[in-house]
């Protein structure tokens, strides 16, 4: 599933290139075919996310909701213009980790390719003619021929504008919403530090988890606790900090627990720049390349199960913990 960092920066990509145009909209499969008739021929007039959930307005005052889910992706095709506030593959912008460093010069002109797929973008600034996908991993498909292209597979959503065009498959949501709606959808969310690094966000976080008996590797999963954390950020900040998954968020600290907002804010920042869940600190420059190249190098406990834990050797136990694979160490995590 798409975890927050992957859905900010498809917003972004809406930001850069819909708004303030008129966009048609259409549904090739049909089953949002009504929804698609309110807003197409409108102006799209803003881009946001909070956690997970995009949200898309148009001047006729409705709003598009997309929750991505397990399996929603946007497929991105045209004259696509990176947005400036993102890196590529290449790691234009440097790694920011917590001692503060960034890559040299002379290695943000090498790429670096994930054989994952994960952020295979590989420019930024000028427009491609190309067909780029946008869910939890990032993927250059092609280069286009003919504009636009025809859809491919079961398009839910088509937004299309003169340079432009962004397909919609398999969402868990996709609505459209008045303002109202809209506002009482984020009101059920948790805070997110993309959008509020306020010490009231960190305090609603910090109170929400300290008074509940649920396990806190469940509560970082619930979208009403914080916004935008899935499976892969919840293995990693939990071992970031040491903590046991199964420790009730009552039982713990209270410093713990600011640190989990702190820390889920540093490691979203870098993924909404890197297009990359990169949680691993203090790498050099070798390090940091293989890393950014291979998904088994940048994490300290996701999907290392049997594997000697990186700091003590103890194997990474793996589980079930809310319908999802929990990855955690049994001696770091006591």
């Amino acid at each position: 599933m798409p975890e927050g960092h992957s859905v900010h920066r498809i917003t972004r990509q809406f930001a850069r290139n819909f708004v303030g145009k008129q966009v048609a909209v259409s549904s090739p499969q049909g089953r949002f075919a009504a929804g698609a008739a309110q807003l197409d021929g409108h102006v799209m007039t803003d881009a946001k996310s909070v956690g997970k959930q995009m949200f898309l307005e148009f001047d006729n005052h409705l709003w598009l909701r997309v929750h991505l889910g397990m399996y929603g992706a946007w497929d991105f095709a045209g004259d696509i213009l990176m947005d400036a506030t993102i890196a590529s593959a290449n790691g234009r912008m440097g790694q920011t980790n917590q001692r503060g460093t960034t890559l040299d010069e002379a290695s943000l002109d090498t790429p670096i390719f994930d054989a994952a797929g994960e952020n295979s973008m590989h420019s930024i600034g000028a427009p491609r003619r190309t067909r780029l996908r946008m869910a939890e991993q990032e993927k250059e498909i092609d280069q286009l021929d003919t504009f636009p292209p025809q859809p491919v597979g079961q398009v839910r959503l088509r937004l299309l504008t003169d340079a432009v065009s962004a397909d919609l498959r398999g969402p868990t949501a996709c609505e459209v919403l008045d303002p109202a709606q809209v506002d009482a959808v984020i009101a059920k969310l948790g805070p997110d530090p993309i959008l509020d690094q306020s010490p009231e966000a960190e305090d609603r976080f910090t109170t929400t988890v300290l008074k509940k008996p649920t396990p806190v590797g469940l509560l970082l999963m619930d979208q009403g606790v914080v916004a935008g954390i899935g499976n892969v950020y919840r293995a990693e900040l939990l071992f970031r900090s040491r903590i046991n998954p199964h420790s009730p968020g009552k039982s713990l600290a209270e410093d713990s627990v600011r640190h989990l907002w702190k820390d889920w804010g540093h490691l979203l920042k870098i993924g909404v720049a890197t297009g990359q869940m990169m949680t691993m600190d203090d790498l050099d420059d070798d390090a940091y390349k293989l890393a950014m190249a291979n998904r088994a190098d940048r994490h300290w406990v996701y999907k290392r199960e049997g594997l000697p834990c990186r700091v003590c050797g103890t194997h990474i136990a793996l589980e079930e913990m809310g319908a999802r694979k929990l990855y955690w160490c049994p001696f770091c995590q006591k």
